[in-house]
């Protein structure tokens, strides 16, 4: 959609020749420069005139000449709507009768055109202001320097740079240019100059289309757009009942022998009450609510990616209130995927005695914590020997940055080195400096044991002997092998131990049950356990030192490490652990509250992940999980599988494949489950594109784990998940708060006009004045609810259902119950005024009205048949209202103050029903009104608004209103106020029936095994 006619944008000149051979690479080119260099305000795009300076200089963009729609035909596409079209019927009319009256009296009023120009007004305001329109124009009116705006499905009309994207990701198919087999991503940077086709992402080809970026429509605005059209058939029905009900003020007749004759039709009467059915429908319909809603949804994706949550499609986010469980990995989401040592385990003084060292630190911090029961002054041998093959027998570093450290290759491994700093041996020189950076910096004592036994081969890992080796040359000349790997096999390959003053004894029966003791003990503890051995005597490799050397042609096999890695001597192990997130308790719990079930499904082995789980709490500390915990296989070979899922509480699949996430996701959700899962493999694609809510890991998901998810963590952290949960269930609830306030204050315009035909008094609100209730009040307020805090038992709640409708039956009651108030309200202060002299102690006599029965006031049209009927003059700010010559006229211009008390009751009314929306349910005494700043500042320039054309004399004669006086006011006041109670009461009803619904719902979604 191009902006090139808009009449915005900078006027720059641009002149360059239509034959000049010159390309400019605007792939090569930052979007500012791009923007420069074709004269063009990136914010608005090209004014009219330049777009046909530059039409005569390049001509259409198009290859043969076709007709394309009028341009009449393009400004009638502008009122392509119901609703605009009556409006702007009644806005001719009422200029036609505006003239009409003013030539037949003699002379034009300016006023007299006041009415057709705000319906105008109303009309430009709600087609652009609200619905932010972007013109739809042909392609071959663009010229170089427009700026258009893609959708999915759209195709490229023409070569194009990327200069902004409002969605989290744009791919472009493009196949038929470039022959690529997958759709492209593209993007706003800056690529090389002499970059090949494929490789120019930041620009959009003529003829390519748009797969996937702004949706059109999403589910949850098709469901307001229907609710929406029912709502216009309901209102359209009422406001023609209005207007019927009002015949007999514009077409009377006469009974002559029981017939009617003498027929009398009133054209202007006619059009005024026509006017006010369409200002009644076009103040009571939400043609706005899909573009209200739609930016609701937008300002919630910002506060979720302000909690590192990246909703990569809208939907997304209406669809996590709904969720009902979350398949959550373990390693990085429930975990910090920080490796740490939490246990030592070294050799005591005899050989079947050991010792434990507690490590504290759960990061790669060499200061992140302390080992504890540390000897004092030097270390003995055989901690010295753990350190050195800690840190020499090791592929990995920690590196820094800023306050940030993290591991550079395996966790697993870094962990290893980090644990040798906090055993700090040996002391180099300067350590105390540690203001440099980089891995020397952090790792200083790790760094000088590599230079004190310098590695010259390395035996890689491998999965059947589970183990890595190094043959390291001493600064002695000698030759070790320093080997670690998984402790039953290290020790497996052991004849010896090194005790704790270096020296070597027998490894017996009794120091390897010792041992294996020690290492059930760490892996009952979620401990992933590392042995450490060296040998001394290396035969062949004693005197190795590099290719050269004849033993080479032994490492170049890796089916003789095993025999390369024998006799050895056992020194220690170590238990690692990926400790729990602090905050994953706390969320866990959250969900708990929150009817949301929590399903652990992880890669790792079960005894580590069972221990995990009751740590964090999917498990209770002395739950029998012995049903609820399996593996992969296990799961896979159950005869009913639904009804493992089906159980309440936490669920733990370990050793779990990819294939076994997609088929618990397709269970759960063929059991009416709203599921969320988590993935960051390749493999996980299909699961993650199956589940209600894909969610990819931002650190260590793959590129294709994020292009099937809905939402991206950029943490990978657990308790995201659950803020982003509460963010949709947030979201929705400021949506329907939206709908609340908007379909109650409409109901109660609506109910107002109703009572006013139906009682036949005299017409309290004009058209003028309902569009411009319709405008101060629909707007504002509306937007600011988008604002709205969640509410403080937002994750106390069950899940709602996903096919609940907006609106239940008890909502609509009591949208009927405060609308009818409003009416009530708005209608009841016209009658105060000519019937009371007074209303709950508030004097309304000062300004000297007459006072009149019910009776008279509801016939107001037999005024001439009373006798002796006088009105006596009454002041209005600083004028004189008199009837001395027409008393009647009291009923029509006489009614001003009537109706100025009407109109600031209908708009003080929905200022104060605004608050009523701030929460569904939640009462304002533990809701605030200033949990919502923004909703106070959107009802300060609604009344301001209010002020401005009440005591602004101009704009009071426009709009056909007096100033008020205090107790004027204070009467408004008195009127208004109580639509706050009503709906707290309403709202105490809702919350003591809640609890029973709510059970009941849930009862009926489905049952769940105890």
């Amino acid at each position: 959609m191009g902006k090139g006619g808009q009449n915005y944008g900078k006027r720059e000149s641009f002149s360059p020749k239509a034959s000049d051979p010159e390309i400019f690479p605007a792939w090569a080119k930052d979007v500012t420069e791009c923007g420069k260099k074709y004269g063009v305000d990136l914010k608005f795009g090209l004014t009219d005139e330049e777009v046909e300076k530059r039409r005569q200089i390049y001509g259409l963009n198009e290859l043969e000449k076709h007709e394309g729609p009028s341009i009449w035909s393009l400004v009638l596409d502008q009122f392509n709507d119901t609703l605009v079209r009556i409006l702007l019927v009644a806005a001719v009319v009422s200029f036609v009768l505006a003239w009409y009256d003013g030539n037949e009296g003699g002379e034009m009023e300016i006023t007299a055109f006041v009415e057709p120009l705000v319906i105008f007004l109303i009309l430009i305001l709600k087609r652009h202001c609200w619905g932010n329109h972007i013109p739809s124009l042909p392609a071959k009116e663009l010229v170089p320097g427009d700026i258009v705006e893609l959708r999915v499905g759209d195709k490229a009309p023409a070569d194009m740079r990327v200069l902004s994207m409002i969605s989290s990701t744009f791919r472009v198919e493009q196949s038929s240019l470039t022959g690529e087999s997958e759709a492209v991503n593209k993007t706003n940077k800056v690529v090389p100059e002499d970059i090949d086709i494929q490789g120019k992402k930041c620009m959009v080809f003529a003829g390519t289309t748009v797969v996937n970026g702004i949706r059109g429509r999403y589910p949850v605005e098709e469901k307001l757009n229907e609710f929406g059209e029912v709502l216009t058939a309901i209102i359209g029905v009422i406001c023609l009942l209005v207007w019927l009900i009002n015949v007999k003020y514009f077409l009377t007749w006469d009974y002559v022998d029981g017939w009617p004759r003498n027929f009398k039709f009133s054209f202007e009467k006619c059009t005024y009450y026509f006017e006010i059915a369409v200002a009644l429908a076009v103040a009571a319909i939400p043609e706005g609510l899909p573009a209200v809603i739609t930016t609701c949804l937008a300002l919630g994706t910002r506060k979720m990616a302000q909690k590192n949550a990246l909703v990569r499609k809208l939907l997304s986010v209406e669809t996590l209130g709904c969720t009902t469980v979350i398949c959550s990995d373990k390693t990085g989401t429930l975990t910090t995927n920080q490796m740490a040592v939490a246990k030592l385990v070294a050799m005591g003084r005899k050989a079947d005695s050991i010792r434990s060292f507690k490590v504290d630190g759960t990061t790669y911090n060499p200061f992140d914590g302390r080992i504890h029961d540390w000897p004092t002054g030097r270390m003995d041998a055989n901690l010295q020997m753990i350190a050195t093959i800690a840190a020499v027998c090791n592929d990995a570093g920690v590196t820094q940055s800023g306050h940030l450290f993290a591991a550079d290759g395996m966790p697993t491994e870094a962990a290893l080195k980090v644990l040798v700093e906090k055993m700090g041996l040996p002391v180099p020189e300067g350590f105390d400096d540690l203001s440099s950076s980089g891995s020397s910096a952090v790792l200083r004592c790790c760094q000088q044991l590599n230079e004190i036994d310098l590695r010259i081969a390395t035996l890689e890992f491998d999965r059947d002997r589970k183990s890595m080796g190094v043959i390291a040359k001493s600064n002695s000349g000698k030759n070790l092998l320093l080997v670690k790997g998984a402790v039953e096999n290290v020790l497996e390959r052991s004849t010896s131990i090194q005790l704790l003053d270096g020296s070597v004894v027998e490894l017996d029966q009794k120091s390897r049950g010792c041992i294996l003791q020690a290492l059930h003990e760490m892996s009952t503890s979620s401990l992933r356990c590392l042995g450490f051995a060296y040998k001394e005597e290396l035969s062949e490799f004693a005197t190795y030192n590099g290719e050269d050397h004849p033993a080479h042609e032994l490492l170049l096999k890796p089916s003789n490490y095993s025999s390369i890695e024998s006799e050895l001597i056992f020194v220690g192990m170590v238990g690692l652990r990926d400790p729990p997130r602090e905050e994953v308790h706390q969320a866990i719990e959250d969900c708990r509250a929150a009817g949301i079930r929590v399903m652990v499904i992880t890669g790792d082995n079960k005894n580590t992940a069972e221990a995990i789980c009751h740590e964090i709490g999917v498990f209770g500390p002395k739950e029998d999980i012995s049903l609820k915990s399996l593996t992969g296989r296990e799961f896979m070979d159950l005869h009913d599988q639904k009804s493992y899922l089906r159980q309440s509480g936490g669920l733990l699949i370990s050793r779990a494949e990819p294939r076994h996430k997609q088929e618990i996701v397709r269970l759960l959700k063929e059991d009416g489950e709203v599921v969320a899962m988590t993935g960051d493999g390749v493999n996980d694609a299909p699961a993650l594109k199956l589940a209600d809510i894909g969610i990819a890991m931002g650190i260590s998901g793959t590129e294709v784990a994020k292009e099937a998810s809905d939402m991206v963590l950029a943490d990978d952290n657990f308790s995201t998940i659950v803020a982003a949960v509460g963010e949709g269930r947030s979201i929705y609830n400021n949506m329907k708060a939206f709908i609340r306030y908007m379909i109650s204050s409409n109901i109660g315009e609506v109910a107002s006009i109703f009572l006013t035909a139906a009682l036949g008094i005299p017409e309290g609100l004009i058209p003028v004045q309902l569009l411009w209730v319709n405008l101060v009040t629909d707007g504002p307020p509306a937007t600011a609810l988008g604002f709205n805090p969640p509410d403080k038992d937002i994750m106390k709640k069950p899940p709602r259902r996903s096919d609940d409708s907006l609106i239940s039956s008890w909502i609509l009651f009591r949208y009927l119950v405060i609308g009818l108030y409003v009416g009530i309200a708005t209608v009841g202060v016209f009658i105060i005024w000519y019937t009371h002299d007074s209303f709950l102690g508030i004097d309304l006599s000062g300004d000297g009205h007459t006072l009149v029965t019910y009776s008279q006031l509801a016939n107001w049209g037999q005024c001439r048949s009373w006798e002796g009927f006088t009105v006596s003059p009454f002041t209005a700010g600083a004028h004189v209202f008199s009837f001395d010559t027409n008393p009647c006229d009291y009923f029509q211009a006489g009614k001003v103050k009537a109706t100025t008390l009407s109109l600031s009751v209908l708009v003080a009314i929905e200022m104060f029903n605004s608050l009523n929306a701030l929460s569904e349910d939640g009462s304002l005494l533990t809701m605030p009104p200033w949990v919502n700043p923004w909703l106070l500042l959107a009802m300060s320039v609604s009344f301001g608004l209010h002020f401005l054309i009440l005591y602004v004399p101009f704009l009071a004669q426009v709009f056909g209103i007096v100033p008020l006086s205090l107790n004027e006011w204070l009467l408004v006041l008195a009127v208004t106020l109580p639509v706050i109670m009503i709906d707290e009461i309403l709202k105490f009803v809702g919350r003591c029936t809640s609890g029973y619904n709510k059970s009941a719902t849930r009862k009926s979604l489905k049952p769940k095994v105890e």
